[in-house]
């Protein structure tokens, strides 16, 4: 790839970012980092009326959090600024102008009341209506209209649109990664508003006059804007300038296959599809986001780029560097990507083994109250012991209270298996070995317990299950001695005694 690789991601600040665009926003940065290309933030918020205000900064969260930032964009390396495009509206006048220059627009003036009648008279004789060549030189617009009264409208106020003229009876032979070639017969298409009369563009206009400005060399979006492909390509061709290449990501679907994934969904089910909280400042309803969940941003990262994409072979576990390295947008899916919430669980566990034990610990240390007061390097051994077990950090307190207290209670249906006849005497045999033991080390404890279950015939299950039941209140947990090295020769002597006096 010869040219200087320029992508874009472009989202509406009017809520939070769904999880459908920080996949768009992935793929456009692996695409840009694969190229030693830019990755370019643009903020679309031409239409006012559904602004939100801090959707911007949650955007810009989101894409820090996810370890995916733009290299260019709001605030940042403003080379081809400004990056609203709200702040860009003086721009888009020109080039309304020169397409009505070149003959590619025109001036429309028919009210939505106008619109709606023929929609209406449409309907009634079974057909749809559709602003383009059969009936635009019929309706009111600079085509059907003089010069003069064209002015003369205009100078009045009146209010009015500019239309892309969509040409008759021609094919346009469109070109995308994904789907390969297309064929689009004109006659189908309706002239698309692209200026308004208040001074804002339409998201056609603003969109390309935008990338073409911005120098942006590939348009990776959603299936969405598949629709749109043949519009813009014209626009391109209608101003002279090179058409970047477009790729269209398929649509991320809900988890049983049928219909685009929604909000609705993850609140149904019980998932996120935001990867931060977000409180709606008019309502202020909170929507659960990944990372308050406890999903860590790579499980996250590693998951979405599966959403549509495969590397061609049986690895599912990559890291952001791999990732770059293994992207290739012809290997991007066109049918939808299913949504599995247990699937980015799976991605959750495997990089919770990643962690560091000590950045751990310091988060399970200020979830809970219980751990206030306890060393943090004491908490850190501990998380190394149980999450092998964990999905989230969350989890950890159920994982592991024992570490930290003497069991309360002990399981009902552990205790009947755990305590037969002759137990209670086993018990108080290994209260002796263990007063015995002075180098509470694990290897000791090992050597010397084991040593006297072997040496005296007795079955390992008969001791130690109801050893890990003093220990920890049930039958589960990591190995036995690793428990009693952690807690103490003291804490151990007392939790088996009191097994003794409570079964």
């Amino acid at each position: 790839m010869t040219k200087n690789v320029r992508v874009r991601f472009a989202p509406s600040p009017t809520g939070p970012l769904h999880i459908g665009g920080v996949r768009t926003a992935l793929f456009n940065y692996l695409f840009a980092k694969k190229h030693n290309g830019t990755f370019v933030l643009r903020i679309e918020d031409t239409d006012q009326n559904r602004y939100v205000d801090g959707a911007e900064a949650y955007i810009i969260d989101a894409l820090n959090w996810c370890n995916i930032p733009f290299d260019e964009g709001p605030g940042k390396n403003e080379t081809f600024g400004p990056y609203r495009q709200s702040e860009r509206k003086h721009l888009y006048k020109q080039y309304a102008d020169q397409l009505i220059d070149s003959g590619h627009a025109y001036y429309a003036f028919d009210t939505s009341e106008e619109l709606d009648a023929h929609r209406k008279n449409h309907e009634a004789q079974g057909k749809t209506f559709i602003y383009n060549w059969h009936n635009r030189e019929k309706l009111t617009n600079s085509l059907s209209l003089s010069k003069e009264a064209v002015e003369e409208r205009i100078a009045n106020g009146e209010d009015y649109v500019i239309r892309f003229k969509s040409p008759k009876d021609e094919l346009l032979h469109l070109t995308d990664i994904i789907r390969e070639n297309m064929t689009i017969d004109t006659n189908v298409l309706d002239d698309k508003v692209l200026f308004k009369s208040d001074g804002m563009p339409t998201y056609h206009l603003a969109n390309i006059v935008d990338d073409h400005l911005m120098e942006i060399t590939h348009v990776i979006r959603g299936e969405e804007w598949l629709p749109s492909l043949a519009l813009h390509y014209q626009l391109y061709n209608a101003f002279g300038w090179d058409v970047p290449e477009f790729a269209h990501l398929p649509l991320i679907l809900k988890p049983t296959g049928k219909g685009k994934l929604s909000k609705r969904d993850g609140d149904k089910l019980g998932f996120p599809v935001f990867p931060l909280q977000w409180t709606d400042p008019k309502s202020q309803d909170v929507s659960r986001g990944y990372k308050e969940e406890g999903y860590f941003a790579d499980a996250m990262i590693n998951f979405l780029a599966f959403l549509g994409w495969n590397p061609g072979t049986e690895q599912e576990l990559f890291n952001l560097e791999e990732l770059i390295s293994a992207f290739d947008l012809e290997r991007v899916n066109k049918s939808g990507a299913r949504f599995d919430p247990d699937k980015i669980k799976w991605f959750n566990h495997h990089y919770m083994q990643e962690q560091d034990n000590d950045i751990l610990a310091e988060s399970f240390k200020q979830s809970r109250t219980e751990l206030e007061a306890i060393d943090v390097a004491y908490v850190a051994m501990v998380v190394g012991l149980i999450k092998e077990r964990a999905t989230f950090i969350s989890g950890f307190w159920n994982l592991s209270s024992y570490f930290f207290m003497s069991p309360e209670t002990y399981d009902e249906k552990a205790s009947k298996k755990a305590f037969k006849d002759g137990t209670k005497d086993l018990m108080n045999e290994l209260v002796s070995i263990i007063n015995t033991i002075e180098n509470f080390e694990v290897d000791t404890l090992q050597a010397e317990i084991k040593g006297w279950i072997t040496s005296n015939e007795i079955g390992f299950g008969k001791v130690m299950m109801p050893l890990r039941l003093a220990l920890v209140g049930a039958l589960q947990g990591p190995d036995v001695f690793d428990i009693m090295y952690m807690i103490g020769k003291a804490e151990t002597l007392k939790r088996i005694e009191n097994v003794i006096n409570t079964l």
